[in-house]
């Protein structure tokens, strides 16, 4: 069999879209599966709408996705004249001709369809004119447009997500290939540059399952071996409407910035659309690879949710390594304004640590952050609903954490295994029986300000035994000081 050869065709006239992302991902898991060829053409023509600065959007979304391509980047701009030469091949063989209709005498003739609450469809008139009158309006530079002459009955193929797919000929009029300054239509220039490198599958969204028919026309009259075809679902927000704006970030970008994971981002687009079996979910890029089938691609919308991605980017940040973690959380804790990179260096078993025990209970790398930040900073802020639901008895708050800063303050050693006995102890003074944790709580507050931390006796032993009294000073007082 041939050499697989898949290409990702955006347009830079935006950011990387999700959607594209997820077009990008399947294109290039079924190169690596199948020892096959990724390449990336940027379809250029609209010069009005793409820029260079979408272009560069692009190729850093899929150079952060670890999406490679495996040949130069083509520029369909580039390519114009060969889009030409294809027109004129097809004019040479009788499967296209000139027409001379102008813009307005075409507004006129749909005017007078919907006046009629008919649907417009070009008549050919054109394609009826002479030699000899094709011959004059060109002698006299009459500007033409080149049509494609649709042939009778149906145009087919069997389409790897959506079995066969069958349109009638009648329905699709002779669509225009050239405008009337010498430039291709989307469809001409596409199966000209298809041909021209080599594609044997061509998957994308199904919102092209029109252009398809289109297509195999012209390369039919091209002569040109057909490609497959795989025709995507599309992505849809939790509403069941196309995935816009209006649903959140939607730019590949924008999920980098927010802490998410390349990987955790593979993951999560891979599913969109296809089902690997078995209820897997979570996935590695090798694994993803190995399991991907086009048998697994589905019909239905996929649902981007984003309660999900941040699910998954939580499972992903566990799984990495401590020393990739650190790589990718240290710059985020310096931009936060908690830490500089040297102290993080000079402290790196304490770190480590602090990591370890974080990661778990993040779902993103801003989580980390903001989880950390009362371990790097001298003071905490109190959250008002930790406040109100763990220090509510404000008496028995306050006798707790006088009794355990005494505890606390008394301890020879600073370790989990006497600071726990240590507050055993307490809780069994104020008459607590074995429910220690009724403590526990109120001291969490007063040590990071907030209700969720790891394991009591961890956050005590990173914050130390000078900061951690000090805190339960600054809580006393804070409660002896606040009226309720």
């Amino acid at each position: 069999m041939a050499t697989p050869r898949l290409r990702f065709a955006p347009s830079p006239t935006g950011y990387l879209h999700v959607g594209g992302a997820r077009t990008a991902l399947f294109n290039w898991l079924y190169a690596r599966k199948h020892g096959g060829v990724m390449l990336l053409r940027i379809e250029d023509t609209d010069k009005a709408r793409s820029t260079d600065e979408s272009t560069r959007a692009i190729f850093e979304g899929l150079n952060w996705l670890g999406l490679q391509w495996d040949e130069d980047v083509v520029h369909q701009g580039a390519n114009l004249d060969r889009h030409r030469a294809d027109a004129e091949r097809m004019l040479a063989n009788d499967t296209a001709y000139r027409c001379f209709c102008t813009q307005e005498e075409l507004a006129e003739r749909r005017a007078a369809a919907e006046a009629n609450k008919d649907s417009f469809k070009y008549d050919r008139r054109c394609d009826r004119l002479s030699a000899a009158d094709i011959a004059a309006r060109l002698a006299d530079n009459m500007p033409f447009t080149v049509r494609f002459r649709v042939s009778e009955g149906h145009t087919s193929w069997n389409d790897l997500v959506h079995d066969t797919i069958s349109f009638p000929n009648k329905d699709i009029e002779d669509f225009i290939i050239l405008r009337t300054d010498g430039t291709p239509i989307y469809n001409m220039a596409v199966v000209s540059d298809d041909i021209a490198m080599g594609i044997t599958l061509v998957m994308r969204g199904d919102d092209h399952i029109s252009n398809t028919p289109k297509q195999i026309l012209l390369y039919r009259a091209l002569g040109a071996e057909l490609p497959q075809f795989a025709h995507l679902p599309m992505i849809h927000g939790l509403d069941g409407k196309k995935l816009s704006k209006r649903h959140g970030a939607t730019a590949v970008g924008d999920y980098q910035h927010l802490g998410i994971l390349p990987g955790a981002m593979l993951n999560f687009l891979a599913l969109l659309g296809w089902a690997p079996g078995d209820d897997i979910e979570l996935m590695t890029r090798d694994e993803m690879i190995a399991l991907f089938d086009t048998k697994g691609l589905q019909k239905k919308a996929a649902i981007f949710d984003t309660k999900k991605l941040e699910w998954m980017n939580g499972q992903h940040l566990n799984l990495l390594p401590i020393d990739e973690l650190m790589s990718r959380v240290t710059p985020a804790l310096v931009a936060s304004g908690h830490v500089s990179a040297e102290w993080l260096a000079g402290h790196s078993e304490w770190y480590l640590k602090l990591l370890e025990l974080l990661k778990v209970r993040a779902r993103t790398v801003d989580d980390i952050v903001q989880q950390a930040g009362p371990y790097l900073t001298e003071s905490v802020v109190y959250d008002p609903d930790a406040v109100a639901r763990q220090w509510k008895d404000r008496a028995f708050t306050e006798t707790a954490l006088a009794g355990v800063h005494e505890a606390l303050s008394a301890l020879p050693g600073w370790n989990a295994t006497a600071m726990e006995e240590a507050l055993r102890a307490v809780a069994e003074r104020l008459g607590l029986g074995d429910k220690a944790g009724k403590i526990f709580q109120p001291l969490r507050v007063a040590l990071t300000g907030s209700s969720a931390s790891p394991g009591i006796f961890d956050v005590l032993e990173l914050l130390g035994r000078e900061r951690s009294l000090a805190r339960l000073s600054s809580a006393l007082h804070f409660i002896a000081n606040t009226t309720t």
